[in-house]
């Protein structure tokens, strides 16, 4: 049982750490908001910057990219109904920035209890051989005792670092949805501004 517990605590940590690189990786800021996009909208104003955009956001593929260009495409409809496809899109492309973050909160949950688990069967082991050889060797109770408490603490280990960078990733992904938006509502209301 207590193999059991032990391989189950490492596949929850390797899982964990997989993630946690993988979503490092993908959510950098670079990434979703390549600062090429960002200062060609600062700068767009006439048609040929629109083009100019265009081509930036296939040359840097990016959530913030494939919002621009959803938009830029819709610019003959009315204004109300591309804002309304760009929300949708937007929900998608959070989800997708998203993806992954859901295992670093389960692994939370569910480390100190495979570890707590660990701890319960040791514990019965090692009670089970003080029942039949009684307590005449307090030194290879304790050693159990230090022995059983170790899957407790290995759960904990696992779950601490996965609470961290569950939470920073959130917050990020929060932040970046927030930079996304804004930079999304300015190209939008100054193309139908200047449209009129």
């Amino acid at each position: 049982m207590e193999t059991a517990v032990y391989t189950l605590l490492a596949l929850t940590s390797v899982a964990g750490l997989a993630v946690i690189l993988w979503r490092g990786w993908t959510l950098r800021w670079n990434q979703v908001v390549p600062p090429p996009i960002a200062h060609s909208l600062a700068e767009g104003r006439t048609e040929a910057d629109l083009k100019t955009l265009r081509q930036l956001c296939g040359q840097h593929p990016s959530p913030l990219g494939r919002l621009l260009l959803l938009a830029a495409d819709r610019l003959d409809w009315p204004k109300a109904e591309n804002v309304d496809a760009l929300e949708t899109a937007a929900r998608r492309e959070i989800v997708r920035l998203e993806r992954g973050l859901v295992v670093l909160e389960i692994i939370v949950g569910i480390a100190p209890l495979i570890g707590l688990v660990g701890t319960i069967a040791g514990m019965m082991t090692v009670f089970a051989d003080v029942g039949q050889s009684g307590l005449s060797d307090a030194a290879k109770l304790a050693a159990g005792i230090a022995l059983i408490l170790r899957a407790t603490l290995i759960g904990l280990l696992i779950a601490i670092p996965a609470l961290i960078f569950w939470s920073y990733f959130t917050k990020k992904v929060e932040v970046l949805a927030v930079e996304m938006e804004t930079l999304c509502d300015e190209f939008v209301r100054r193309q139908y501004r200047d449209r009129k």
